[in-house]
Parts: structure tokens; sequence; C-alpha cells
């Protein structure tokens, strides 16, 4: 066995090398590095954008769009009362958008637009193709009491 030492700027280091071990790493056959651990794709660094929904007015009605849906995909678009029961429903395909990332929708519902302050919905895009349902958007929904 020998001793080789190699010098930094702080202090001297030695690595002892055993003879075979010399001889294998001379001839380029050392030994194989441990195996890298099967990659975690949960803890990857790049992850798909998160699906959302956005709503705005359009011909006195609440209107919805959404982004970064699968293209071409089916996306159920969907407006209920905080107490959970549905008030519009509606199956639409995600286009490529312009303005928007990945595949886009708008769709105009029959909800009037204009209604008394206060947020007493929400509204959902399903992508279909990735089971992926994006983040509540609190809306206002008109609700008749007659």
């Amino acid at each position: 066995m020998r001793t080789l030492s190699r010098s930094t700027s702080r202090c001297t280091r030695r690595i002892t090398i055993g003879v075979a071990g010399a001889a294998l790493i001379g001839l380029g056959m050392a030994s194989p590095a441990p195996a890298a651990p099967a990659p975690d794709t949960a803890a990857h660094p790049y992850k798909a954008p998160q699906p959302y929904v956005f709503s705005y007015g359009y011909n006195n009605h609440l209107s919805l769009g959404g982004g970064n849906f699968t293209v071409g995909g089916r996306v159920y678009v969907t407006v209920n009362l905080n107490s959970g029961a549905t008030h519009y429903g509606k199956w639409v395909v995600a286009r490529p958008g312009q303005r928007n990332p990945g595949g886009t929708f708008h769709v105009e519902t029959r909800i009037p637009y204009h209604c008394p302050p206060g947020k007493n919905g929400y509204a959902r895009g399903y992508d279909e193709a990735t089971r992926t349902w994006s983040p509540k958007l609190p809306v206002s929904i008109c609700v008749r009491f007659d």
C-alpha cells in the first residue's frame, strides 16, 4: 500500500490506495460507482402548470375562460353554489390559445353577470385527460327568490 498526498490551500490531504486498487485505476478498471437512486418524479424541478379558470362579463352573462388544460382534451366547466349544488355545467374542448398557455376554453353561461356583491359560489374546470381540477374561483351567482 502507498500514500499519495495532494495539497490544498489550507491543509494537506492524504489518500490511501491499495496496490490492487491503484493497478485497476491505472488500467481504467476502477470499481463501479454505486448506482444512483431512481429519480423521484414528484421531486422533479419542472412540474406541469396547474389548470386555472377566470371569469369575465360578456353579453351581460357570466363568462368563464381557462388555461393550462390539455390541448384537444375535454374540460368540464362547472359553476356551483357554496353549498355544493351545481348551478351550471358544460363539457367543452380545450383549444390552443393565443393569450393563455396550454389548452384554453371560453364559455358563456346563462347566469347574469351583474349580481349583488358577495361571492356565493365558485367556478372550476376539470381536465379529463389529466384528471385534474382547477382551483376554485369565487364568483357571484344570481339566484331568484320566488
